[in-house]
């Protein structure tokens, strides 16, 4: 008989100290005198240190969680707070600030993230020079950061080259130096991996494992690739603007061969009203509509389809 011993996946120690919060965030769009609710109640906490992946199909809210995260757009109610700053309170000073240092961020599109006209290094040292930072105050040592930046994410020999003499793949990760430049809280990539290949895909990737590893750096991607989702401990998924499951990643080792494994569970989200979101795969299979039959036992709650054959059409 063999024993296995759970460790986690994640790098060091374990994540730190609540870092973003986001507590019955709403988002209200009007168009056309109709209004859509993006964010309907959303909560989320990620901690110091994390290594995360949001999921959700098209529509589901994530990209407008983004950019409120990004200090790029403001919710209509809730709290969201961000390394101690307030996202509902900032004024618009504040929350240029706030994109300077306090977070950092990639886009999916590639040529996005950089200015044609300037190179490698200079595109990772001026985030320093916008932000007028006294640690890196002098050009000299703002080029020195960028190359360290640059080394770090193995695009050190692209630092003389222009944006359009650089492939996908080395213009994200030089993307990714630009945005840890200003050593950030938080690094928040929209799709990074969207115009890439699988392999290139991959690459990224480890530039963000990386960062997160060496730097410290905590890390929140958006993505639909489930290969990304399925490389970090953390993947939460977005429905109808809340999140609505969450699947965590643990390594663990065969105690008698010493190989590792990888196990994966997924946990419905309670929020403080009590009501969770059933995976759409799990409703389907069991054909749940309209209201579903509970049962409290010892240790759990039985969610089962309505059998009392009354008002289903």
């Amino acid at each position: 008989m063999t024993t296995a011993t759970a460790t986690d996946s994640g790098p060091g120690p374990g994540p730190g100290p609540a870092l973003i919060t986001c507590d019955r965030l709403v988002r209200v769009f009007s168009t056309a005198g109709v209004e859509v609710q993006a964010l309907q109640g959303l909560n989320l906490v990620v901690r110091e240190g994390e290594l995360m992946a949001l999921v959700g199909a098209s529509g589901s809210g994530k990209s407008t969680l983004m950019n409120i995260l990004a200090g790029l757009d403001t919710p209509t109610a809730g709290a969201a707070r961000v390394a101690d700053r307030d996202l509902l309170t900032m004024t618009a000073a504040d929350r240029l600030s706030y994109r300077r240092e306090t977070v950092g961020f990639v886009w999916q599109q590639t040529s996005r993230n950089l200015l044609p006209y300037l190179t490698a290094a200079q595109n990772a040292a001026l985030p320093l020079q916008l932000a007028g930072s006294r640690r890196h105050r002098g050009r000299r040592i703002r080029a020195q950061r960028a190359l360290e930046l640059l080394e770090l994410l193995h695009v050190a020999d692209c630092r003389d080259r222009h944006p359009h003499e650089l492939s996908g793949g080395q213009q994200q990760r030089v993307a990714i130096a630009v945005a840890l430049a200003n050593n950030p809280a938080v690094l928040l990539a929209d799709e990074p991996t969207g115009e890439l290949d699988s392999g290139t895909a991959a690459q990224i990737f480890d530039a963000f494992r990386t960062a997160n590893e060496t730097l410290g750096t905590t890390i929140v991607i958006v993505t639909h690739d489930q290969a990304v989702a399925g490389e970090v401990r953390r993947t939460v998924a977005i429905r109808d603007g809340r999140t609505s499951t969450e699947v965590l990643r643990r390594s663990e080792v065969d105690a008698g061969t010493g190989r590792e494994t990888v196990v994966a569970r997924e946990y419905a989200m309670l929020d403080r009203a009590g009501r969770l979101q059933l995976p759409a795969d799990y409703v389907r299979a069991l054909d749940m509509r309209d209201r579903v039959a509970l049962e409290l036992e010892t240790d759990h709650i039985a969610v089962r389809p309505d059998d009392s054959g009354e008002g289903r059409a």
